[in-house]
Order: C-alpha cells, then structure tokens, then sequence
C-alpha cells in the first residue's frame, strides 16, 4: 500500500468565535496530486494554514510521515519536507528574485546542489532567469507566483501545499501555473493543490475532496468528479 505522508483527523479551526474548519478528515499519499476545491469561504485555507503550523487548532490532528506534527511552526515543518506556496505569494518584495529563491534552500548548507537546484528553478521558469536581479515587489502578481512556486521547491519538499495559485492571473499565466503544477509532480514531487477553479484542478489530480462551509462533502476520483452532475452544478458552471 502507498506510504500515506499527511494525514488531517477531526480538525477543528476557530476565527474569533466563528468555526471556520468543523470537523475535517483527508489525507495524502506519496506519489499523488490531490486537490481540494470549494467556493469561496468554504475553508480552504483555513485548513492549509492549520496543516503548514500558521493557525492554532481547536481540536484534531495532523500526521506527517507517520508523526503528529500539531503545534509546529512553518520553519519546523519545512525542514521536514513540508512546503507550502501560500494565497497571495508572500515573496519577500525588497529582494531580488536570486535572492528569494536562496531564502527558500535556508534549510540547506549543500552549496553546489543549491546552485544546481536554482537552475532547475530557472529552466522551469525562464522568466526568472531573465530577470534574476530584479525586486520581487516589482514584478507582476503571475511572476511573482512563479517565485514563489520556486522558492518552495528549492527546500526541495517531499509535500508541496499549493494555495490558490491561480487566483488573480491572466487566463496565459493561470495555463502556465497549472503546467508546472503537472510538471513538478511528475518529477515525483506529492502535491495538495486548494484552488477555487475546480475544473483546472480536478483535470490533472488524482484525486479530490470537495469542501463546502467548513466540511468535506465529497471526495472521490478526480476524473470522475469532473463528471458528477452535482459537482458540475455546484462548482463547474454546468
């Protein structure tokens, strides 16, 4: 059976009062894209920010790599292997993107490997490369997810959380995010992509689990959500 390397029991996420995460289950197995889709305010982030360490929780747990990692910091868990691309980039706007993506390999002291690993991130993303010693702050929101895209792979995660990744882009750069998306993952990299554009994500997952105001709802095999009239009503425009 394959290694399961995150998996989410009972979790339970408070916002002032409201409960924004009411009981959530789901898991990710090594080798897979899962997505996780829902309208807006359904939970979704809420529940990769409580997964990543950046919001406490109520109740549940988290495992990684067989081990509860409730209460750890984002540093913690990106040494870990666990990577998250957060909604609304987070690029670090006063360096240049050389400079970002040598914030993302931190962890790491393996110099050369770093160097080679930053061209990897260049031949993915030419643009980049291109334009290494520009601000981050100044580039355009689809560049500026591109780094951050790249910042995370250069901590070289065994799980990369995608949050949103095409939220705000032009219909161009959303078919570029999503191809690397594809690309990262068949280099064997796990992915959990959240994304609001449920048919782009549920076009190249395995599988999906669907959440709708705090909950799972549904989950099954990607492809044949794509299918399901109840999904394509409520999330497809179908």
């Amino acid at each position: 059976m394959t290694n399961i390397l995150l998996k989410v029991t009972g979790l339970k996420v408070a916002y002032g009062g409201i409960q924004a995460v009411k009981g959530v289950d789901f898991e990710v197995r090594e080798g897979e894209l899962v997505s996780l889709i829902g309208s807006n305010g359904a939970g979704k982030t809420t529940t990769m920010k409580a997964v990543t360490g950046s919001l406490p929780i109520n109740d549940g747990d988290i495992e990684y790599l067989g081990k509860s990692i409730r209460g750890q910091g984002p540093w913690d868990l990106v040494r870990q292997g666990l990577a998250m691309v957060p909604e609304g980039r987070g690029v670090f706007t006063r360096m240049t993107i050389l400079e970002n993506l040598q914030m993302g390999a931190h962890i790491r002291d393996d110099k050369a490997d770093i160097l080679v690993d930053i061209d990897k991130v260049f031949g993915i993303f030419p643009r980049l490369k291109e334009r290494r010693g520009q601000l981050a702050g100044t580039m355009s929101g689809g560049e500026q997810q591109m780094l951050a895209m790249g910042r995370a792979l250069m901590s070289r995660p065994k799980v990369l959380l995608l949050d949103e990744p095409s939220m705000g882009l032009s219909p161009i750069m959303v078919d570029k995010i999503f191809e690397v998306v594809r690309d990262v993952y068949a280099q064997g990299v796990t992915v959990l992509l959240v994304e609001q554009n449920a048919s782009r994500a549920l076009a190249i997952a395995d599988r999906a689990y669907v959440m709708d105001s705090g909950l799972i709802t549904m989950t099954g095999e990607a492809k044949e959500m794509l299918d399901d009239p109840k999904v394509r009503a409520a999330y497809l425009g179908a």
